[in-house]
């Protein structure tokens, strides 16, 4: 009765030791897994060329600048980047309407009420743009923004430059295939936009 009452005590520690161990290493194993799951949540594997690229997941107050100031240059190339066609004109323009409010409308409509697009047809005048630099102001909501920017318009002697000072507000709406980064320009108007020279065209 003695060795079997150590025997039994010997199994029972014996099997309480195995079920701890095996707790434990199911609880590590569950932990890992977790961890690792999380990880990948938080990586994306691009295609690009043919090679695998990887980019990481992040919060959007992280990237708030950077995308706010990609989408008012987005905005001004597309409004200011123009060519002597009309479907050109038209299919920019529309772009551009899609990630500001009425104001940039207002502003389109009283240039075309002007001529100013039959103008750059009939003359055979291109214009592009170019960014110099977008301010952001993050600490306030609406985010205001300044854009600087400097105009070439394009005849066909001559090449105007032109400076080019805009501001208004960003508003967060939905993101759209129209409008990738889910801002929306409001109270858009021009505060300089004045001649720097003419170069004429060899």
């Amino acid at each position: 009765m003695k060795n079997i009452d150590t025997a039994f005590r010997h199994v029972r520690g014996f099997s309480i030791l195995v079920i701890s161990g095996c707790i434990l290493i199911s609880c590590f194993s569950l932990y890992k897994s977790f961890t690792l799951v999380s990880q990948m949540q938080n990586k994306v594997y691009i295609l690009a060329n043919g090679k695998a690229l990887e980019a990481y997941a992040s919060d959007r107050k992280d990237n708030i600048p950077v995308e706010a100031r990609d989408h008012v240059k987005t905005f001004h190339q597309f409004f200011f980047t123009l060519d002597p066609d009309d479907k050109v004109i038209k299919s920019n323009v529309t772009k551009a309407l899609y990630l500001a409010d009425d104001s940039a409308k207002r502003i389109y409509d009283d240039l075309k009420e002007n001529g100013y697009y039959s103008g750059i047809i009939s003359g055979n005048v291109s214009q592009t743009i170019k960014i110099d630099s977008i301010t952001i102001d993050i600490n306030s909501y609406p985010y205001g923004f300044r854009c600087y920017a400097a105009q070439n318009i394009i005849r066909t002697t001559s090449i105007a430059h032109r400076s080019l000072i805009t501001e208004g507000n960003l508003r967060n709406v939905s993101r759209s295939d129209n409008n990738p980064h889910g801002f929306l320009i409001e109270r858009w108007n021009t505060i300089e936009n004045r001649d720097l020279g003419t170069e004429n065209r060899k």
